[in-house]
């Protein structure tokens, strides 16, 4: 850690040049001759990184960078948020802490929060950050997460861990096999020093399979950001063995769309089944995750459209965690018929139907965009339909 690059001079630089083309000042070259350019590069690339993933960071005068993966690795401040209002009590080890982004967050739900390390540049530059934060309850440790927790023979309330999903060559990967460190190798360890552990992983796991690799599943939450799930989060809790819970939340700029149903609920939960109603409804990227197909019909007293096209209808408009349309038409998928609507502009999604989005575009001749929302898709009589929706809010 280069700590001329907290230089006034140096630091407004960077400010300065945050919406610059990097090869336009590598050719111009950069006026500090102390100090290496890439580092400078690095700060300025790494920063812009944080202007809406970590505004409290972008934010916050005289914070030091990594470099642009760590970046990339880290959680977003909203997720961060989000993650810190699952915990409690007195103590938490974050055993794979990164950038620091979920621990800062955690230390202002928790007494005392430790965060361990492996790379000693990244654990220098996350100290120096936590006196700018003023995250003073955080203790820092440069030693690998499991070493530490061996180490120190402590109780803790909580063990957060989100582990590596890079292999030795830097190529993702997603398995929990194959992360780093190997969740199903340690999960008594963690069990042993923790009664609560979460545990953070890729939104590509299978949910059935990787409940069955991680026992002791109090909770999974599925955290999405705008409708693209970004996380989830596992709660193993000490001995705990009855059935567990799925919350799905989509985290939005003007709500939070949250629904939450019990695991073994969803194969027994019947759904019905009716034409278009008044209403249609297209659930959130959370929802289809956890596949709540058939719970989200009993529990929220809506009819979906057909077994496997997962839409939703009713009468009456109602909450739902997802996009909510009123119903202006609906006829057979039949060219002569969509024609004589004159839409020549809309918003266009299928859902269990065997064209795609492009071919129906060329196929009928419509562009993308506009207030009209076409539903290509299955009703319950197995008939392809369009069902024609304006947005509610």
């Amino acid at each position: 850690m280069n700590k001329s690059v907290l230089n006034i001079e140096i630091q407004d630089f960077i400010d300065l040049n945050l919406k610059s083309d990097i090869s336009d000042l590598l050719l111009k070259g950069i006026p500090f001759a102390a100090i290496d350019q890439k580092l400078i590069i690095e700060q300025i690339e790494a920063k812009k990184r944080c202007k809406k993933k970590l505004p409290t960071w972008f934010n916050t005068q005289n914070i030091y960078y990594p470099n642009k993966l760590n970046i990339e690795q880290t959680s977003s401040e909203v997720t961060a948020k989000y993650k810190a209002n699952l915990v409690h009590g007195k103590s938490l080890i974050d055993l794979t802490g990164g950038f620091g982004v979920d621990t800062y967050f955690f230390s202002k739900q928790i007494e005392t929060v430790t965060h361990c390390e492996i790379n000693n540049e990244l654990s220098e530059i996350v100290k120096h950050n936590k006196k700018v934060l003023k995250a003073d309850n955080v203790c820092y440790l440069n030693e690998n997460g499991i070493d530490a927790l061996k180490r120190m023979e402590q109780s803790f309330d909580w063990i957060y861990i989100d582990p590596s999903r890079r292999d030795e060559s830097k190529n993702k990967v997603f398995l929990l096999s194959d992360c780093t460190p190997n969740i199903k190798t340690f999960q008594n360890l963690f069990l042993k020093y923790a009664e609560n552990v979460m545990i953070k992983t890729s939104p590509l796991l299978d949910i059935t399979a990787t409940k069955n690799d991680l026992g002791s599943v109090k909770q999974l939450h599925i955290v999405a950001v705008n409708n693209e799930v970004k996380e989830l989060l596992w709660i193993l809790k000490r001995g705990f063995e009855g059935d567990f819970k799925i919350k799905t939340v989509n985290l939005t700029t003007n709500d939070n769309e949250i629904f939450e149903f019990n695991y073994n609920d969803e194969p027994k939960a019947k759904a019905n089944y009716s034409r278009p109603l008044n209403y249609l409804y297209e659930p959130n990227s959370a929802v289809l995750k956890a596949g709540a197909f058939n719970s989200i019909s009993s529990e929220l007293n809506l009819y979906k459209l057909h077994k496997h096209s997962h839409l939703y209808t009713s009468d009456t408009l109602q909450y739902f965690p997802g996009r909510r349309f009123r119903v202006e038409q609906i006829i057979p998928f039949n060219k002569k018929e969509f024609t004589k609507t004159g839409i020549k502009k809309a918003n266009v999604t299928t859902r269990n139907f065997p064209l795609s989005v492009s071919d129906i575009r060329k196929k009928l001749k419509i562009k993308d965009g506009g207030s009209n929302y076409l539903y290509f898709t299955t009703d319950i009589n197995n008939n392809k339909i369009i069902v024609f929706c304006t947005k509610e809010k």
